[in-house]
């Protein structure tokens, strides 16, 4: 999709009866990358019998990568997280924002950061490159002048 990620948006994509109702949405980078995607369930023998699909898929997906996995519950509308494996059920509003804040915006921040330095230092090293080079090159014209 590839698509900025907006309220408006998310709400349309998960109309009931439409196309992309059914499945998931993958945000990367500040865009949703995907949707209605089939994620991988979890089918560990300790979950819940309770849980529905919805559920064991946004565990096996946290388990399977970096993501945090947001799910809202088709029949109550509440909603749960899962991360690392880990479902946490039931979460208030205030604490899902303080858990993508902590996970989603200060991760993003401190990798563009670290982005950062790094493109500094290459930087620097290029200057420092191109000094010795521009050095060399003044003393290979100086020593051309002499003879």
């Amino acid at each position: 999709m590839d698509a900025e990620v907006s309220p408006q948006l998310l709400v349309n994509i998960f109309v009931p009866k439409t196309p992309l109702h059914d499945g998931a949405v993958v945000i990367s980078g500040n865009k949703i990358a995907a949707a209605a995607c089939v994620l991988p369930l979890a089918d560990d023998k300790d979950i819940a019998k309770e849980l529905g699909t919805r559920h064991r898929a946004a565990i096996g997906a946290s388990k399977e990568s970096d993501s945090i996995v947001v799910v809202v519950s088709e029949e109550t509308g509440k909603i749960s997280v899962a991360k690392d494996g880990t479902l946490i059920a039931d979460v208030r509003e205030d604490v899902l924002k303080k858990i993508l804040i902590s996970n989603v915006v200060t991760k993003r921040f401190t990798i563009e950061k670290k982005e950062r330095k790094n493109k500094l230092k290459e930087l620097r090293e290029k200057i420092k490159q191109n000094k010795a080079k521009n050095k060399e090159e003044k003393n290979k014209e100086n020593s051309e002048n002499k003879d």
